[in-house]
């Protein structure tokens, strides 16, 4: 009966039309294992994971997602985002931030920034559907970024409904904080540099803790050193620095960082000269062994983070390629009962012309495989081929042009020869000395005494331009493009000459390609950095915004001066006005004048009189962020980065006498581990959506 109703929904097909299916069926399989070995090759270009969907529809919207054009949209959305924060109230577009001179702001309508940050959450609304579709449902729930990311969305959402519900009048809009997390996620280098901060933190904390109860220890030395004596003449180290806990603390904070030294010790060591053995006492403890010593541990613990994120990409590599291996060892076009798994070379010429990658591997790849023996690849000679992308060619020069000429051959090998680069560098050389002698005969002459041409003499175009100095002409006339001018920029840019001499010496060479490298590679800790000033500027613009007013209205606000006049060393007095919280810009620059410490106890002082002595709290912590942890962890990865380049120097060939260079993935070369076989099946036998046959 069964088989009856089956015969007559479904015809029998004839052996002709079950040979057709059969080989449709076969050419569409073959066409999904090319556009897998495809995606996982670019995964492992990359450096992605690879535990995706693998079906066709999701392989097609994958390829979209991480396209040029789709992932400029995202990363232009995310700037934009950010960038909202310099014209959105309080606007940052005034000439200046002087609470003196600044005139009113531009304030944009409601409802127009708010539409573009609008426009920028639906972005990243299509942004996490596709990520969270991409992965699977198993692996959404495994996955706390892409949870975390939903959830600031949630909340950036329903705070930008209450705005628009006041009509933009509230003061604290949460959002704002927020949006740095929109760049966190979408940096997987940021989010393991974060991973490893987050490792490092325990270390930390216990200098912290120790440097805490040095501070703690000496400011009751210190209270009690200093109190108040019945002497009112002889008490202004009490009056200056130690009156109170909170100040006592402050002082010995800031003495900490040397940024209030010898300052805070002058009053004691005027009365006696044994006073300095305290403060002595203290900055030795505190600053050069409990502060060195915690960059030491920072560095210690953090000097494998390099290393580590290296041999990470390393294994995604591998095993992106390993996969693409797999899934076209499984064309049906080789021998079914091999014992051994291969790949035609027909195969993988397909998947090259799909892949996007950088033409010279390409090309590289192609030739491996003209010149390579048989018609199949096994598995580690698939992986020795995809080894063209952990190198990185060498800009060379042009080869030098061959002359007939007997005149031009002379002349090339006079200005191709070594003399002839030093004699360029003493030209250099004699550039700088001649600019700085102009200078310093200059530097207190009025425009009027200066003798106009006399700098303008060693630029040939001025006289192509003016011909000689005819009196009476006075560039300080002749507005912003005078030709004083322009011969100050054109000696700036001469001033540039000077670095053709780096080349030339080996040590200096190394230190600024140790920088250039650090410049290169340490995108992801200026990252963090971007997101810590980002929250503690807006947090700073919560908190004190409109708090610091100009000395004529000094009258509302809690402060105290002798007959009219400010006190020495004050925010007044020293003309900080610039250095606020009332604008997005201000904020970030008076951030990163704390971050420098250099007298940042005028920053303490005066924004805990204009607003509340809490405010205290803000700096120490911002202090504690920017200088103590984030500078540490900077200079731990510039002496790992100095170190390894100082080994490859002593130990290694340098780098003209080979055909390629190392990219920072393979920097540490020598000391990484290849993933083994084992490893990376057993990686891929736990892969979500990809089921092997072996």
């Amino acid at each position: 009966m069964e088989a009856g109703a089956g015969a007559e929904t479904e015809p029998l097909l004839s052996p002709r039309s079950w040979l057709r299916r059969a080989e449709e069926a076969t050419g569409l399989d073959n066409d999904l294992y090319i556009n897998q070995a495809v995606v996982f090759i670019e995964d492992a270009i990359q450096y992605r994971s690879i535990n995706h969907r693998v079906d066709s529809k999701s392989l097609w919207l994958y390829r979209w997602y991480y396209s040029r054009i789709c992932q400029c949209i995202l990363s232009l959305t995310i700037t934009i985002i950010l960038a909202l924060a310099f014209i959105e109230t309080p606007s940052s577009l005034t000439i200046t931030s002087d609470v003196r001179y600044r005139l009113p702001a531009w304030d944009p309508p409601c409802g127009l920034t708010e539409s573009v940050e609008l426009l920028c959450f639906l972005v990243f609304i299509i942004d996490v559907s596709v990520k969270s579709y991409l992965v699977g449902w198993e692996e959404f729930w495994k996955n706390r970024w892409l949870m975390a990311y939903i959830l600031t969305l949630i909340v950036s959402l329903t705070d930008w409904v209450v705005s628009l519900s006041f009509f933009c009048t509230e003061t604290v809009r949460i959002r704002r904080i927020l949006r740095p997390f929109f760049l966190l996620q979408n940096s997987s280098m940021m989010k393991k540099t974060l991973k490893s901060i987050n490792s490092t933190l325990p270390e930390m904390a216990s200098v912290v803790l120790l440097l805490a109860v040095h501070l703690s220890l000496f400011t009751m030395f210190a209270m009690l050193l200093f109190a108040r004596t019945k002497d009112g003449q002889q008490d202004k180290e009490w009056v200056g620095y130690f009156r109170n806990l909170p100040d006592s603390l402050t002082s010995l904070l800031v003495l900490l960082t040397t940024a209030n030294n010898p300052d805070v010790m002058i009053p004691a060591y005027s009365k006696n000269r044994a006073y300095s053995i305290f403060f002595i006492l203290f900055t030795v403890l505190g600053n050069l062994f409990l502060m060195n010593l915690l960059t030491a541990i920072i560095y210690n613990q953090f000097r494998g983070y390099l290393l580590k994120s290296v041999q990470s990409s390393l294994f995604r590599r591998r095993l992106g390629i390993r996969a693409a291996f797999e899934v076209l060892s499984s064309l049906k076009e080789g021998p079914a009962n091999a014992e051994q798994s291969y790949v035609s070379v027909g195969a993988l010429l397909q998947v090259l012309q799909k892949v996007e990658m950088d033409s010279r591997c390409k090309q590289a790849i192609m030739r491996s495989l003209k010149i390579c023996s048989g018609d199949q690849l096994s598995a580690a000679q698939f992986q020795k081929l995809f080894e063209e992308l952990d190198k990185d060619a060498i800009k060379q020069h042009p080869p030098s042009p061959e002359y007939q000429s007997h005149f031009m051959q002379k002349v090339q090998f006079a200005f191709g020869h070594p003399y002839f680069g030093y004699l360029g560098n003493v030209v250099a050389l004699a550039n700088i000395v001649s600019i700085c002698v102009v200078l310093v005969m200059d530097a207190d002459k009025q425009p009027s005494e200066r003798d106009d041409f006399f700098l303008g003499v060693l630029e040939i175009a001025t006289f192509a331009e003016y011909g000689f100095p005819h009196p009476g002409w006075r560039p300080e006339f002749m507005g912003l493009l005078s030709l004083w001018d322009m011969v100050r920029l054109v000696n700036m840019l001469i001033v540039f000459r000077f670095l053709r001499i780096i080349p030339n010496m080996k040590f200096m060479a190394l230190v600024v390609t140790t920088l250039l490298d650090l410049v290169k590679n340490l995108r992801a800790f200026a990252g963090i950095l971007v997101v810590v000033f980002y929250a503690f500027a807006i947090t700073g613009i919560m908190l004190f915004k409109g708090a610091v007013v100009p000395m004529g209205n000094v009258s509302v606000v809690n402060t105290t001066y002798n007959n009219g006049t400010v006190q020495c060393g004050t925010y007044e007095q020293l003309e900080y006005w610039p250095n606020n919280f009332d604008d997005f810009a201000a904020a970030v620059v008076t951030l990163w004048d704390v971050m420098v410490v250099n007298n940042w106890q005028v920053f303490l002082e005066a924004f805990s009189r204009y607003s509340s002595p809490w405010a205290k709290i803000y700096f120490v912590a911002w202090w504690l962020i920017s200088s103590v942890i984030w500078v540490n962890l900077f200079v731990a990865l510039l002496l790992e980065n100095f170190i390894h380049k100082w080994d490859r120097r002593c130990h290694r060939e340098s780098l003209s006498d080979i055909e390629y260079q190392r990219t920072v993935e393979l920097m540490f070369r020598d000391v990484l581990e290849e993933p083994t076989e084992e490893e990376l099946m057993e990686k891929l036998h736990q892969h979500p959506h990809l089921h092997l046959c072996r």
